[in-house]
């Protein structure tokens, strides 16, 4: 036997223990996210409910579920979402973006930013349910905002914010953003530390001011962290539940204007209409896909034709040069 062919045969391929290590992931997936999911889109094609003790199918009705939804308050519960989403979204991401760029400017040398970090944080780690429960203790007719505002004269009566659409949306928002704008900031205080600080350095030297700064550096080359903060930022607000929930006693008021989605499908399961809201979920996760999906690739398509750009500018330039 050569010595080629000994070491061949003591060779030994560790490939393998790769597929092995990762099969627990994949058996976890198919069993806990894959089968529910298949289950789900299965049986919204079906009638199947229960009606007291007894039960009602399953029978096969074809997309007739999914013309019920549309036919009846889905589209407002749609609307709802999205406006609760973007009221929170707006004032999260602009302050996230302030604090992140004040704390991690090297020229403005900001004291005690270990101690504020925490502070932002904080929010983030306190139960919905514990803040909803607050919010409706403080902004409640007879509650200490109402008493500030009329002992102050700023009011002549009490504001009663839970009875007004904008009242309830803005009290939701709120929450929202108190909540999730420390997390949001500590995410894009890494990104921005991650940009090569020759960059800030040269833009200092040009006499570049903290403005022009923001919008030529930090922001184009945090752009990929923010696509990731606008992804699971939408996904999170199409799945809001807790705080309208619990701030509107799961009526979604007034005159459901708060109601969301979920609320919408939780209404379903409730009532055990599976094929409901079976047909509910499918929707919403194909609403969740096509705008995840639409948001990276518009994203994308702008950082893949600045290239092409500058690519074609050089080629017109070299074309004027010859001639």
């Amino acid at each position: 036997m050569t010595s080629k062919e000994t070491a061949k045969r003591k060779k030994v391929s560790y490939s393998k223990w790769g597929y092995i290590f990762i099969l627990p992931f994949f058996l976890t997936f198919a069993i806990f996210q894959l089968i529910p999911l298949g289950s789900t889109i299965y049986y919204s094609f079906f009638e199947y409910y229960r009606s007291g003790l007894k039960e009602i199918g399953p029978t096969f009705v074809g997309l007739e579920n999914y013309k019920t939804l549309f036919e009846t308050d889905l589209p407002k519960y749609m609307g709802n979402t999205f406006i609760l989403w973007i009221l929170g979204f707006l004032p999260q991401i602009t302050v996230s973006l302030i604090l992140a760029a004040w704390f991690t400017d090297a020229r403005l040398r900001i004291k005690g930013k270990q101690f504020f970090k925490v502070v932002i944080y904080m929010p983030n780690l306190i139960m919905a349910s514990a803040f909803s429960m607050l919010f409706f203790a403080l902004f409640s007719d007879i509650g200490p905002v109402n008493s500030f505002l009329v002992d102050s004269g700023i009011l002549s009566k009490p504001y009663r914010f839970l009875s007004e659409v904008w009242g309830t949306r803005g009290l939701i928002a709120s929450m929202n953003f108190l909540m999730w704008f420390g997390n949001t900031t500590i995410i894009l205080m890494a990104a921005v530390m991650g940009i090569n600080p020759s960059l800030f350095e040269a833009a200092e030297l040009d006499g570049c001011n903290h403005k022009q700064t923001f919008f030529h550096i930090t922001l184009p080359n945090i752009k990929p962290i923010l696509v990731y903060v606008f992804i699971t930022s939408m996904i999170g607000g199409l799945q809001m539940f807790d705080v309208p929930q619990i701030l509107t006693d799961g009526t979604g008021g007034p005159d459901r204007t708060s109601m969301t989605m979920i609320m919408y499908l939780n209404k379903h399961l409730f009532s055990r209409n599976y094929g409901m809201a079976g047909a509910l979920s499918v929707v919403l996760f194909i609403v969740c896909a096509i705008l995840c999906l639409f948001v990276y690739f518009s994203m994308n398509s702008e950082e893949n034709s600045a290239p092409k750009k500058k690519r074609i500018d050089r080629d017109v330039l070299n074309t004027k040069a010859e001639s």
